[in-house]
């Protein structure tokens, strides 16, 4: 797990509940981590303290609430005191990318227990990919010594367009064999469990937001590598759009792309001229080597002029189009990741010249535009906190309860 950047952000807990608080209200409240008498949850939730009692025994009895200790005595019996346990059930998640995964296992607050990071070819299709992933929690549990603990929920991120209320894959352009694929399906038989499927961008915005910039209610992640997406936080929630599309930046028509031919059929589209292997392309042009998004940040980090140039311009032609999601809108933060990202300041510059130049100073007078700071960790993490906003919501904990 070394180098696996989490901070664990408060739930919105100490919201009135006026009277109506289920034992799944009761947990939301919980979920800080702040251990609370019977006392402090009647008076915050209205109930009367029979009530409380009977839902913090059930929530016990489910293990979802352990005995956090009395509180120091001023006289008479001690209260006890209750705390949300984060262990009780485990989240399975996993990042698949066109040519790897990050899998692991978290706890209820989406901490990671145990990851590891696989080499994997996304077009080796469905049965493969979903198998390798299968096998990997699984190992993973053993090794943790968490076999014995019950999985929630399973959460997974593809690096392609997905119809997030059913978890298929729709039409991905480097997905061969996915389009359509039943995944909560395939991986819900293994595990019994609820199985959550989202775009790999999108939960890198959800990691993102939950585990580094909690304050930003308004912001965009963009990741440039093989390809190039964004996800958008709006109003602190991910905003996924009508069908699950939203954010689709790989596929804007790029300025002065001309013909470009793109992997999805079109052409000229942003990825075509500004993705890794476009990038890579423009250097073998000009005499040198390079294939990879990975084989640009090396030359960029020896010094190459030719690629330091390459990328810088990569840079601009995402904030020109960036520069237009700025007008329409207007976040307080671009957070931008990816492979192609690690060649550091040059596609950051690239990305601020264009914006800045575009767009209008009240659109930008707050606007920061930063590296990632999940860095790869960021979709994994992401996936888990999807699972746990799901699982942990009221009305599921209390239909689970039921």
């Amino acid at each position: 797990m070394s180098g696996f950047l989490w901070f664990n952000c408060p739930v919105n807990a100490d919201v009135p509940l006026l009277g109506s608080a289920s034992a799944g209200d009761l947990l939301r409240l919980l979920r800080d981590g702040v251990p609370r008498t019977r006392n402090e949850l009647t008076a915050v939730t209205g109930l009367a303290r029979s009530t409380v009692r009977a839902r913090l025994d059930t929530l016990l009895d489910a293990g979802l609430v352990s005995d956090g200790g009395n509180e120091a005595s001023t006289g008479g019996r001690p209260a006890g005191r209750f705390v949300f346990n984060a262990r009780a059930r485990v989240v399975l998640a996993a990042e698949v990318g066109a040519t790897h995964a990050t899998v692991a296992i978290t706890d209820l607050t989406g901490a990671p227990l145990a990851v590891r990071r696989l080499e994997q070819d996304i077009a080796d299709g469905p049965d493969a990919v979903l198998a390798g992933l299968v096998a990997t929690w699984r190992s993973l549990l053993t090794e943790a010594e968490l076999d014995s603990v019950r999985p929630a929920g399973v959460g997974i991120g593809l690096p392609g367009p997905v119809e997030h209320s059913t978890g298929r894959p729709n039409n991905p352009p480097i997905m061969p064999g996915w389009d359509g694929y039943d995944v909560p399906a395939r991986v819900g038989a293994e595990f019994g469990v609820p199985v959550l499927v989202d775009n790999e961008v999108n939960l890198m915005a959800l990691g993102e937001h939950r585990t580094c910039f909690p304050d930003a209610e308004h912001l965009i992640v963009v990741k440039v590598a093989t390809g190039i997406g964004s996800g958008f936080i709006s109003n602190g929630m991910l905003h996924r759009g009508a069908v699950g599309a939203a954010g689709d930046l790989g596929h804007i028509l790029a300025p002065n792309a001309g013909d470009v031919p793109c992997r999805c059929g079109n052409t000229g589209c942003l990825e075509a001229v500004a993705g890794g292997p476009a990038i890579a392309a423009s250097l073998r042009a000009g005499g040198i080597e390079a294939h990879t998004s990975a084989d640009v940040v090396a030359l960029v980090r020896a010094g190459n002029p030719e690629a330091g140039k390459a990328v810088r311009e990569a840079g601009r032609t995402i904030g020109e189009v960036l520069a237009t999601c700025v007008s329409m809108f207007n976040p307080s933060l671009i957070v931008v990741g990816g492979t192609v990202a690690l060649a550091g300041e040059m596609l950051l510059a690239g990305v601020r010249e264009a914006i800045y130049r575009r767009s209008l100073p009240l659109a930008t007078g707050k606007l920061r535009i930063v590296p990632s700071q999940a860095g790869d960790d960021a979709g994994v993490l992401g996936a888990a906190a999807m699972v746990v906003e799901h699982v942990l919501s009221p009305a599921v904990v209390d239909r689970d309860l039921a």
